[in-house]
């Protein structure tokens, strides 16, 4: 039995799609505009699969060998075709806030002295 996202696989190709409309099934609210799909929705099925496999196996290339049934080098050749249709990731680094920041929001009181102090130990670690 093919699952939706095989099935829609399958009709576009492997043509890009975009979302125009989505639903959040608890509460009903839909929302409609232009979306496109994340990177990883974007691969091949069965490069979504893999990936899922290997995020499910911790990285572990020795599972991956044995739940594939293919070799250390097969397995590192599919993991870098995968990587390289993907964008890199970027991770936005927030800085801490300064020690005036934060005796400032300690002013207006929007955080406690145990927030601050917490802050104070997080930046220093």
């Amino acid at each position: 039995m093919s699952s939706d996202w095989q099935v829609l696989t399958k009709l576009t190709g492997g043509t890009q799609i975009t979302v125009e409309r989505a639903r959040i099934r608890d509460t009903g609210v839909r929302i409609e505009g232009d979306f496109e799909l994340p990177p990883l929705a974007l691969l091949p099925a069965e490069d979504q699969v893999f990936v899922a496999a290997f995020v499910r196996c911790h990285g572990s290339i020795k599972e991956m060998e044995q739940i594939f049934g293919v070799s250390y080098p097969t397995i590192k050749n599919r993991l870098n075709r995968i990587g390289a249709a993907l964008p890199a990731a970027e991770v936005a680094v927030t800085p801490p806030p300064s020690t005036s920041e934060l005796l400032t929001k300690l002013e207006r009181g929007e955080m406690s002295v145990r927030d601050v102090l917490d802050e104070l130990r997080l930046s220093h670690d």
